[in-house]
């Protein structure tokens, strides 16, 4: 990733699917005066409740319905090419972009994920991490490649499984710890 030139800050999007917490937080972290990017743009694949943070914040968002993939992806970078975004933050967005997508984007797309990868890519970490009675779970901060939560790790963050755990306590510490990494590891690439 280029360093920063001067006090520009990198026009960034934000891509999402549901609630938005890590949405909201990128949106906090991008008004400090050290973080490297402005978020100029949400994308979202549905109504998703997390949209209100763009809202409330006068930041343009988009919804694109994910009928057709190549309709969809093809609507999506002739939107970043309009708003001239330069890097993407995934924050619980649902949908797989494929090769051709990423590549448009070459190390310039980046994830946050609810597992301590390279274990528990994909949906219900936390759940999945219980039943196998792991003794911890995380968090992880990744490039984004073709393959499933599998891109060039960034960041991680090891959480401890208590003895009593349930999937909803997990899945709240873990969502604190992304609150922390996701903006740490955006300063790790453009510091």
């Amino acid at each position: 990733m280029a360093k920063l030139i001067g006090n520009k800050k990198v026009r960034t999007a934000v891509f999402i699917s549901g609630r938005g917490s890590n949405l909201k937080n990128l949106i906090k972290f991008s008004k400090t005066k050290k973080s490297p990017i402005e978020i100029n743009l949400v994308i979202s694949d549905k109504e998703a409740a997390g949209l209100k943070y763009a809202l409330h914040n006068k930041i343009k968002k988009k919804i694109i319905y994910f009928k057709n993939k190549k309709d969809a992806e093809n609507k999506i970078l002739d939107k970043l090419k309009k708003e001239n975004i330069e890097f993407i933050c995934l924050a619980g967005f649902l949908k797989i972009l494929s090769k051709a997508f990423i590549k448009n984007f070459k190390k310039k797309i980046i994830n946050i994920h609810p597992s301590y990868l390279p274990k528990y890519k994909g949906l219900n970490t936390s759940l999945r991490a219980i039943e196998n009675k792991e003794r911890f779970s995380g968090c992880t901060v990744h490039y984004v490649s073709s393959k499933l939560d599998s891109g060039k790790i960034i960041l991680q963050k090891k959480i401890q499984i208590a003895k009593n755990e349930t999937e909803k306590s997990l899945d709240k510490k873990v969502i604190k710890q992304e609150h922390k990494i996701y903006p740490a590891a955006i300063l790790k690439i453009f510091n």
